[in-house]
C-alpha cells in the first residue's frame, strides 16, 4: 500500500492530529470528507499563515495616503487628485520548482487577478527571481513569465535576478503587479447583502492545480517532486486578458458588488472570504459551475485551482451575465449570499458540506513560533586587499552583476505607452498620463546578507527598494513584501523569519512608510535543506514631473558619492566572488543616515542629471554601470582598496550633476569623485566594460 494511503485522511491532507480534534471540537461532530478538504486548505499554511500572521502584526500599515492595508487582494495607496494605485506582490516557488515555466506564468497571472479584484487596471509587472544558476530551469520561468505578461498586454518594467547555490533546489519567483483606478472605484472583496447572486466566470474548471496550497505551497520539496506535477495550475493567457477587460468592464459600471480572484484553494478560499469580510453566509450549487472536465467530485470543483477565474456578487445579473457574453467567458450563477454565517455547499440538490464561516477563518490556528537564536559571526577584519581593473571586470561579468538585458529584452517593457524610464539602472518610472506625474517602482531582495545576519537583511532591503526609487525621483510611498523562508517549525528559521521582520519594520519606521500588501512563502527546502532567509521587497513611489528624472550623466557634470555609511566586504558580491564564499557580518544600518539619503535623493531629483544605487559591487560597479548607461566615461578617483571599491552594506549613491548645481545640494555628506568625460572608468576602457557587462547570463 502506498504510505500516503496507510495514513489518516487528514494526515494525508496536511492537517496535524491536533488540528483536526480541533476541528471537531468546532464542528461538534466529525467532518465529513467533503469539509476536510475544506479545512485542510483553508487552513494551510499558504492560505491560513499559521505560523506567520503573529509576526506580521510588527509590521506598520497605516499612513495618511493608505487606502487598503493589509487583508484584502491587494494593498491601495491615494496617488492624489482622485488617482490611486494597488499594488502586491506573491510568491510562486514551489510551483517554479516543478515546472518553471507554467509556475512563472501562473505566478504572474494570479498577483494580475489581484490588482483587477480591487477595481484596478494592471499597468505594469515586476519580477523577482532566484535561482541556483542559470540554465535550462531559469530560462524556463523567463519564458513563463514573458508569454503571460507579453500575451496580455501589460509591461514588464523591473526585477530583481541572484544567483545562488542556496536556491538550487528551491527557486523563488515573486511577481509584483502595479495597477491604477480611480479612488471613487476601489473595489473589495465582500458579500454582504443576503439573497444577492454569485456569479463565477472566466475559464471552466478541471483539476489542474487541486491541492496546490497544501500539497505544494506548504510543505517542503523532495527529489520526488514529479509526482507533484498536476498541482502546478496551467495559464491561459488570452483568457485572462478578456477576464480582466470583463471585470473591469464590470466595475465601471457599477454592475457588481465585489470581486473576487479564484487563486489558491479555488472556490473554497475565494467565497470563505468573502463571506467573511462580508459578516454573512454562502450557498454554492457546485453542479453548476462549468466544467472542463465533466467527471469531477464535488470536492474536486471545491479546491480546484484552474487559472482565470473570478467570482463576483452581482448586482445586476442579467447586465453582468450579458458583459460575459460579450467577452465569450464561460459563467453561471453557482450560488447566492445568505445571513447564515455558514459556506453550505450542494451538488445535484445534496448537501456536501456544512462549515461556519468563522470556523475557517477567524479559527484557523495562529501557532506562536518557537525561535531559536544563532550566534552571528563577528565582523570580519579584512587585511588591506589592493583593487584593480581585472576584478571590476570580472565582477561586471559575474551572474550577479552582469547586464539583465538578455532577460527584460524578452519582456515587453514600453506596451501602455506610460514607461519613461526602461529596465537597466534603479527604478523602473511610469507616467500617470495626462498630468507629468509619475510612479518610480522596484522590487530588490536580501537573501546572502540575511543569512549572515537576518534582521539587518531585512532592513537592506526595504532601504534598497526605497533608495532605487529615490534615484529616479521617487519619494517612497509604501512596501509590498514577499518573505521567503524554510520550515517556520524549525527553531532557528522562525528566528530568521522574526528578524528579518523586525529589520524591516524598523526601516520602514525611519522612512515613515508603511506594508500595505504582501505574501509570506515557508517550507522553501529541498530534501531539510533551507534556502537563504530572503526578505524581498517592493516599492511604490510618486514622481512630481517625469520630465525631470535622473538618467545619464554628461560631459562636465561633478560625479558625487552620497552618504557615508560604514560599508565592508561582508556579504558583498566581491567576497562570494574572490574571498570563497560569504561570511562576518554585514555592518548594520545607521536607520536615520538611510533614511536622510533616501530623502535627499528625491529631493534632489530635479538637480542631478544621474543617480544610481551604490549597492551589489560597490561604488566601482555603480561608476561603471553609469558610464555605460550614459554612453561617457568620467574621470574619478576612488582609493585602491577591495574596501572603497567594491565595499557594501549601507546606504550611498554616486550622483552627478552641472558643477554650478553642486551649491543646491544638501542633506547628506557628499563626496567629490571626479568629472564626467572620456571614454575610461577607474582605467578602464567603455568597450571593456561593455564587452564585460554584457555577457550572456544563458
Amino acid at each position: 500500500m502506498h504510505p500516503v494511503a496507510a495514513q489518516p485522511l487528514h494526515r494525508a491532507l496536511g492537517l496535524t492530529d491536533g488540528e483536526y480534534d480541533r476541528i471537531e471540537g468546532l464542528l461538534g461532530r466529525e467532518p465529513n470528507d467533503f469539509e476536510l478538504g475544506v479545512f485542510s486548505l483553508l487552513w494551510s499554511e499558504h492560505c491560513g499563515y499559521k505560523h506567520s500572521a503573529l509576526l506580521l502584526t510588527r509590521f506598520p500599515t497605516e499612513g495618511p495616503t493608505v487606502l487598503q492595508g493589509p487583508g484584502e487582494n491587494a494593498g491601495v495607496i491615494n496617488l492624489g487628485e482622485g488617482e490611486a494605485c494597488a499594488f502586491k506582490v506573491e510568491s510562486h516557488n514551489h510551483p517554479s520548482a516543478v515546472e518553471p515555466f507554467q509556475g512563472a506564468a501562473t505566478g504572474v497571472g494570479g498577483i494580475l487577478r489581484d490588482i483587477v479584484a480591487m477595481g484596478a487596471r494592471p499597468v505594469a509587472l515586476l519580477d523577482g527571481l532566484r535561482f541556483g544558476e542559470p540554465g535550462f530551469a531559469f530560462d524556463r520561468a523567463v519564458g513563463g513569465i514573458g508569454h503571460y505578461g507579453n500575451c496580455l498586454g501589460v509591461p514588464t518594467v523591473g526585477g530583481d535576478t541572484v544567483f545562488d547555490p542556496a536556491y538550487a533546489g528551491n527557486p523563488l519567483v515573486n511577481a509584483m503587479c502595479v495597477g491604477l483606478l480611480p479612488v471613487d472605484r476601489l473595489t473589495r472583496a465582500h458579500a454582504s447583502r443576503p439573497g444577492t447572486p454569485l456569479v463565477l466566470f472566466g475559464a471552466t474548471t478541471g483539476r489542474d492545480g487541486i491541492g496546490g496550497a497544501s500539497v505544494l505551497a506548504s510543505q517542503e520539496l523532495s527529489d520526488e517532486d514529479e509526482d507533484k506535477r498536476p498541482t502546478v495550475q496551467i495559464g491561459d493567457p488570452f483568457t485572462g486578458k478578456k477576464l480582466i477587460e470583463a471585470s473591469l468592464e464590470l466595475v465601471e459600471s457599477g454592475l457588481v458588488e465585489s470581486l473576487q480572484d479564484l487563486g489558491a484553494a479555488g472556490l473554497a478560499s475565494s467565497l470563505a472570504e468573502m463571506a467573511s469580510r462580508g459578516g454573512a453566509g454562502i450557498d454554492v450549487h457546485l453542479d453548476r459551475v462549468p466544467l472542463r472536465e465533466p467527471d469531477l467530485e464535488p470536492v474536486e470543483i471545491m479546491l480546484s485551482e484552474s487559472q482565470e477565474r473570478m467570482v463576483t456578487v452581482a448586482n445586476r445579473l442579467e447586465q453582468v451575465q450579458a458583459i460575459c457574453e460579450k467577452w465569450e467567458l464561460a459563467h453561471a450563477v453557482i450560488g447566492e449570499v445568505t445571513d447564515t454565517g455558514e459556506l453550505r455547499a450542494y451538488f445535484e440538490g445534496e448537501l456536501v458540506g456544512c462549515i461556519p464561516v468563522s470556523f475557517l477563518t477567524d479559527e484557523c490556528p495562529r501557532y506562536p513560533v518557537e525561535t531559536r537564536p544563532r550566534s552571528l559571526e563577528q565582523p570580519i577584519d579584512h587585511p588591506r586587499i589592493e583593487a584593480g581593473a581585472d576584478e571590476l571586470l570580472d565582477l561586471l561579468a559575474s551572474p550577479n552583476v552582469r547586464s539583465r538585458a538578455d532577460v527584460y529584452e524578452r519582456y515587453d517593457h514600453l506596451v501602455g505607452s506610460r514607461t519613461v524610464r526602461r529596465p537597466g539602472l534603479d527604478a523602473a518610472v511610469l507616467r500617470l498620463r495626462p498630468s507629468l506625474r509619475g510612479l518610480a517602482l522596484s522590487l530588490d531582495g536580501s537573501g546572502r546578507a540575511s543569512a549572515l545576519d537576518p534582521r539587518t537583511g531585512g532592513a537592506r532591503a526595504v532601504f534598497e527598494a526605497a533608495r532605487n526609487v529615490a534615484c529616479a525621483g521617487g519619494r517612497p510611498l509604501a512596501i509590498t513584501d514577499c518573505l521567503n523562508f524554510g520550515n517556520p517549525e524549525k527553531p532557528e528559521v522562525a528566528w530568521e523569519l522574526e528578524e528579518a521582520i523586525e529589520g524591516m519594520a524598523r526601516a520602514c519606521e525611519a522612512l515613515g512608510i508603511p506594508v500595505v500588501s504582501g505574501n509570506v512563502s515557508l517550507y522553501n527546502e529541498t530534501d531539510g535543506r533551507a534556502i537563504h532567509p530572503t526578505p524581498v521587497v517592493g516599492c511604490v513611489g510618486s514622481v512630481a514631473d517625469v520630465r525631470r528624472v535622473p538618467g545619464a550623466w554628461r560631459e562636465g557634470d561633478l560625479v558625487l558619492l552620497a552618504g557615508s555609511a560604514e560599508v565592508s566586504l561582508d556579504g558583498s558580491e566581491y567576497q562570494a566572488r574572490f574571498l570563497g564564499g560569504p561570511g562576518g557580518r554585514p555592518p548594520e544600518p545607521d536607520y536615520a543616515a538611510e533614511n536622510a539619503l533616501v530623502r535627499f535623493l528625491w529631493r534632489s531629483a530635479s538637480v542631478l542629471s544621474a543617480a544610481h544605487d551604490a549597492s551589489e559591487g560597490g561604488p566601482a560597479v555603480a561608476l561603471a554601470e553609469l558610464a555605460l548607461w550614459s554612453g561617457v566615461g568620467a574621470e574619478v578617483e576612488l582609493d585602491a582598496d577591495a574596501v572603497a571599491w567594491f565595499g557594501e552594506g549601507g546606504g550611498r549613491a554616486v550622483v552627478a550633476c552641472a558643477p554650478d548645481e553642486a551649491r543646491r545640494l544638501e542633506g547628506v555628506a557628499l563626496r567629490r569623485l571626479g568629472v564626467v568625460g572620456g571614454p575610461r572608468v577607474l582605467g578602464v576602457g567603455l568597450d571593456e566594460l561593455r564587452a564585460a557587462y554584457a555577457r550572456s547570463g544563458r
